[in-house]
């Protein structure tokens, strides 16, 4: 009826195999929730060339129908880090503790560096000599996991302390800046200043994701894992007591307007004004990014915790096969734009672009839909298949 299992703290819990089952499929919805939401901004990557968003955006020139769009898509990365960690602690207590997560972590980190690299560049370029190799999320996923796999034999306090200290302390960091060319100028971009790094063969990469932040979060969601070996009501009271902390601390820093981002201004008019509150650093992400965007995680993944079975279970079948969705849908985007210039030919300069925000909507449900039974398939094979390689994926 019970099953001991050996947490990375050191301590034993006690988890009901029925209740850990519940459990695992509210995190897969989540992450299958924020799959969809990403599949949204890409979307508007490749259909929506006309009309690109800067970074930070800007209020003045950016509609709000884009803005907000753009703004549901803030919640991926904080949330797939953070449940990279959490993962990553229930991955430990099944398979012995600190030690297996640690040499897991490691190289399935290793294995998303080489995909950002290769397939996910390719995706994005579809060329094998791009002038510019972009460093994204699962690029920073990969070196996060890395990390962790080096802080998963830390006290799980001292852990925690740390993944405080990083979230809501980097932004100290900002007036540091090491200029290209400069020793020291590649470590830095990595870590904490986003910009290009010269390639040996001409090219440049372009670290769109600076590390530092993430280390932060995938911490945190490691250290919140003992919380899944509790019981559903006090497991969410933990959840909604965590988001609405977080929730608070970003409005009164927000509100103080001298700390965690840069400062927003007011507007011609209330909706410009919040939208200037709401325009947070993504990159590297600001610390009332992440108060803000993690702070609402926890509460919807406490809400789906009591959500109706069906649609848990249907956003969980994304969620479940993450890393597969999220290459077949670049490639999907990448080749439907191809084929929309071939067959209709540009209205945007050299490019095919839709002519609405509306209309991206539409796009992502209609690449999500066959994205949905490609992820019911490819899950079925991964649990049947018994080789080794296939947990990576």
């Amino acid at each position: 009826m019970f099953k001991p299992i050996n947490a990375a703290n050191g301590n034993l819990h006690v988890i009901r195999p029925a209740a850990a089952r519940i459990r695992i499929e509210s995190i897969d919805a989540l992450r299958g929730l924020v799959i969809l939401l990403m599949l949204v901004d890409h979307a508007r990557e490749f259909f929506f060339i006309h009309a690109q968003v800067s970074d930070p955006m800007d209020v003045t020139a950016t509609s709000p129908a884009l803005f907000f769009t753009r703004l549901t898509a803030h919640l991926c990365a904080p949330v797939f880090v953070a449940l990279t960690g959490l993962s990553a602690w229930l991955y430990a207590s099944k398979k012995g503790g600190a030690p297996a997560a640690s040499a897991f972590l490691f190289k399935r980190g290793l294995f998303l560096i080489f995909l950002e690299l290769t397939l996910v560049n390719f995706a994005w370029t579809f060329s094998l000599t791009p002038t510019t190799v972009f460093l994204q999320v699962i690029w920073v996923i990969g070196l996060s996991m890395m990390a962790l796999a080096a802080l998963v034999h830390l006290p799980r306090p001292l852990l925690i302390a740390l993944g405080l200290i990083i979230v809501l302390g980097h932004n100290l960091l900002d007036p540091i800046t090491v200029a290209e060319g400069a020793p020291g100028h590649a470590i830095w971009a990595v870590l904490h200043d986003r910009g290009y790094i010269d390639l040996p063969w001409g090219g440049q990469a372009r670290t769109s994701y600076p590390l530092l932040p993430w280390i932060g979060v995938i911490a945190l969601g490691y250290g919140i894992g003992p919380w899944f070996v509790a019981e559903g009501a006090s497991r969410r009271r933990r959840l909604i007591a965590l988001g609405v902390a977080m929730l608070a601390l970003f409005a009164l820093l927000r509100t103080i307007n001298l700390y965690g981002d840069q400062p927003w201004t007011a507007q011609t008019d209330l909706l410009h004004t919040v939208m200037s509150v709401l325009n947070l650093t993504k990159y590297p992400p600001s610390a009332d990014f992440l108060l803000a965007t993690l702070g609402i995680g926890a509460l919807l993944l406490a809400a789906l915790e009591q959500a109706p079975r069906r649609l848990v279970g249907l956003l969980a079948i994304f969620g479940g096969a993450p890393l597969f969705f999220y290459l077949i849908h670049l490639y999907a985007l990448h080749l439907l734009n191809l084929g929309a210039l071939v067959a209709l030919g540009p209205n945007q300069g050299e490019s095919f672009s839709l002519p609405g925000v509306g209309w991206i909507w539409l796009l992502a449900v209609a690449v999500a839909v066959p994205g949905w039974f490609a992820c019911r398939w490819f899950g079925e094979v991964k649990r049947h298949s018994t080789k080794w390689w296939m947990k990576y994926l």
